[in-house]
């Protein structure tokens, strides 16, 4: 079994990995690359991999560094089913023609400039239109459940806690006779945030390969998070000015609504305040949240049991382009939510064009801002910037609120390594800036003492040969046998337990169920 790191190889986004077994092809993620125009340029190249060649794609969960070349790799020829959460789907039915719309409004833009100037124009990645027509591939996996997708491959997705809807993925591939399991973590979220629930303790792998966005960082703790958000809203209004907030159009925007109508319910916010969601896949994603309030943790539940929660609020909807072009002439008492989040595309950058230059307004950032956009270099104090060809003077307040970052900051991902009871052969560590990466690996091998890679863009690695792959490890060659044949034992041991209960549950068997996993017990 070879396993190719395509995307987020010491670089945070452009999620996707290719796995190659005896028998079949398949992919993890195809998300954009984003940040720096040479890491951009790579979602203009021809894929390292032949699409058609691919037999199935599993999906973390809908953001677009994970998802948004999904549409791309169909259209060059990958005709296979996308399997996913049923949230995830939903979301990128909304997301991915929504990302191909952003992409031929910015080509347009371009190529106006270019045609005046006589230059090659450019052609978008995909359309809206290819977006739509690869929608028909994806399949919905039911969460907790073990599913066989061949005769030698069986998958299971897990909450991520990252997002509604994301996964984390287990993956058993047979090859030989010989079971081997590989997690992906996907993006892992922090503990204990509202709307989502926490992700999902896994107790055994022979390899985990693991995001790292803030693997050499610590998130602040603030006693609340809206009481932040809350005193950021009081300052800009005192100064007569407009609160802008650059936001994912997925959950990020969904966290911030919750906290303004919690501010709401207690009576702590202005009702005077015009709160406008200025991006139409927000508005989209937001009716998908409140369509699937199962996957709601309980303390959201409880929140919005007693009726609609956007009462509390002063909210409007941007639907148009009409209407979002309004809002470049409001000047006070307003706090604009647009997406993107990295203010790389979409309307958000024509809100800071006409706020970054008024010292009277904030621009807040809720979101990881990659190195290399826009939200980078405004956050790492560049004076003036350039937004669709226009300098632009900063004179706003720039602000950042940590705690609503939705991934897990390093303890946290440390933590849910932690909770390996059979520890892996091998971590790989993906999806973060280099010296995020090196950083987390460090501490892994430190505090777990296990063997830590970091992989580089399309690097292959053989995982049936481990004494190649690690080198390193610090067992001798009669250990390493013995460890490895007491952890399939363990593993095969979990899933004959897995199948006699969903069997005899699928039958009603109750008795069945209690009467062997009672005889289990007494035995171990």
């Amino acid at each position: 079994m070879k396993l190719k790191f395509l995307g987020a190889a010491k670089t945070v986004t452009g999620s996707f990995f290719l796995i190659e077994t005896q028998k079949a092809r398949f992919a993890i993620d195809c998300g954009l690359f984003q940040g720096p125009k040479s890491l951009q340029e790579r979602n203009y190249h021809d894929f390292p991999v032949d699409p058609a060649s691919i037999d199935f794609l599993l999906l973390t969960h809908a953001h677009i560094d994970h998802s948004g070349l999904i549409p791309k790799l169909c259209k060059k020829g990958f005709t296979g089913p996308i399997f996913c959460s049923q949230v995830t789907e939903a979301l990128c039915r909304v997301m991915l023609p929504d990302s191909g719309h952003i992409q031929e409004s910015e080509i347009e833009r371009k190529n106006r400039k270019l045609k005046r100037s006589g230059k090659d124009l450019l052609e978008p990645i995909y359309t809206s239109q290819d977006a739509l027509q690869c929608l028909a591939q994806f399949r919905a996996l039911n969460t907790d459940e073990i599913i066989s997708l061949s005769p030698n491959i069986e998958v299971r997705l897990r909450t991520a806690g990252h997002i509604l809807g994301a996964s984390i993925i287990e993956l058993w591939v047979e090859e030989d006779g010989k079971k081997s399991k590989l997690v992906f973590s996907g993006d892992l979220g922090n503990i204990k945030q509202p709307i989502v629930k926490d992700p999902a303790i896994i107790e055994s792998a022979d390899y985990v390969i693991i995001e790292s966005t803030y693997g050499n960082r610590l998130h602040d703790d603030p006693p609340s998070r809206a009481g932040e958000l809350l005193k950021v809203i009081d300052e800009t209004m005192q100064k007569g000015g407009n609160l802008v907030i650059p936001a994912f159009a997925v959950e990020r925007t969904q966290d911030l609504l919750h906290d303004l109508i919690l501010l709401g319910s207690q009576g702590k916010l202005d009702p005077g305040i015009n709160i406008y969601i200025d991006s139409p896949l927000a508005i989209a994603a937001t009716e998908i949240f409140l369509q699937h309030q199962d996957w709601y943790d309980d303390a959201t539940r409880l929140f919005i049991k007693d009726g609609d929660p956007l009462q509390y609020i002063n909210l409007k909807y941007s639907r148009t382009k009409e209407e979002s072009m309004e809002l470049n002439e409001v000047r006070h008492k307003t706090i604009i939510i647009s997406a993107s989040g990295m203010c790389e595309a979409g309307r958000i950058k024509h809100h800071l064009k006409h706020n970054l230059w008024r010292p009277e307004s904030t621009i807040l950032f809720v979101g990881y801002q990659a190195e290399g956009t826009l939200g980078r270099r405004i956050l790492n104090g560049e004076e003036i910037v350039t937004i669709h060809g226009e300098r632009v003077a900063v004179k706003a307040d720039i602000r950042r609120i940590e705690a609503y970052s939705a991934h897990a900051d390093k303890n946290g991902l440390l933590e849910w390594l932690k909770g390996f009871v059979v520890k892996p052969r091998g971590i790989f560590v993906v999806h973060g800036e280099e010296e995020a990466q090196l950083d987390f690996a460090a501490t892994i091998q430190q505090e777990l003492n296990l063997p830590v890679y970091i992989p580089d863009w399309q690097q292959e690695f053989d995982l049936v040969t481990p004494e190649e792959i690690h080198p390193h490890f610090v067992y001798t060659g009669a250990d390493i046998a013995q460890a490895l044949q007491a952890e399939q034992a363990y593993l095969q041991f979990c899933l004959k337990v897995n199948d006699m209960f969903r069997e005899n549950w699928s039958r009603g068997n109750y008795d069945k169920i209690i009467e062997s996993l009672q005889k289990i017990s007494a035995i171990v």
